[in-house]
């Protein structure tokens, strides 16, 4: 049996040998956050055929994130179709370029908001805390604790813009957020969607700010396939699984 090429240090995940890949994404890392911290995730949606590639957010850097992302999109090996998929600030810079570049949608993990849109006391001075606040996983706890490239402490680095605007294209958006997030809280997430029109906002029961990585990773990994799937389909087909009518 294959398994899937990785490069975890350069977070770049293809589909197992001999597959037909079947679309690509382009993950944007939330505050923090490096490839490792989603070596997992990488692994997953690539043995399903997705191509994933990582790149690398500096907050005060969003021109240099764009131009990497744009770079990545005119590579025509990369298959279709082509997705956004953004964590934290990543998620906000997510539904940024989602009006900028050609994208066939997006993905949104919970995002971050502008400091006015976020409490003073999500999260405490402490990595305990900030550790607590991310993840109840076991697995990814030990994963980003014993990462030395993992910015302690930079969940609570303000966002360097002040609004974030989502579905300006109308292009198909899946968001998911988690019901226990302290870091950008549920409340001030779905007034953020509200006006989203085009976006399924799907919410993850007990997930914290790491959503992607929490203890339901295996439910909102399948989730995100779904939704890839859909996007190969076409919005006018019928969704392949369905409940009865």
């Amino acid at each position: 049996m294959t398994t899937a090429q990785t490069h975890t240090t350069t977070g770049v995940w293809d589909e197992s040998e001999g597959a037909t890949p079947r679309g690509t994404i382009v993950l944007l890392p939330g505050r923090g956050e490096t490839a490792a911290s989603y070596a997992r995730l990488g692994r997953r949606l690539s043995a399903d055929g997705y191509r994933v590639r990582f790149v690398p957010v500096e907050l005060g850097d969003v021109a240099g994130a764009r131009a990497a992302v744009e770079e990545l999109l005119a590579d025509e090996s990369l298959p279709t179709p082509r997705v956004l998929l953004g964590s934290d600030s990543g998620a906000a810079l997510a539904a940024r370029f989602e009006s900028e570049l050609p994208v066939e949608g997006v993905v949104l993990a919970a995002i971050a908001l502008p400091a006015s849109a976020q409490p003073s006391d999500t999260v405490g001075a402490d990595w305990a805390d900030e550790v607590d606040a991310r993840t109840a996983c076991p697995v990814h706890r030990a994963v980003i604790s014993a990462d030395e490239s993992f910015a302690r402490g930079a969940i609570t680095s303000p966002l360097p813009w002040k609004t974030v605007t989502i579905g300006a294209q109308n292009r198909p958006t899946l968001a998911l957020h988690g019901t226990d997030d302290r870091i950008t809280p549920l409340a001030s997430a779905l007034d953020a969607y509200a006006q989203a029109t085009h976006t399924d906002v799907r919410l993850v029961q007990g997930g914290r700010h790491d959503v992607l990585n929490d203890v339901a990773h295996r439910s909102v990994a399948a989730t995100i396939v779904l939704f890839l799937e859909s996007l190969r389909l076409g919005s006018d087909v019928r969704p392949i699984v369905t409940g009865l009518d």
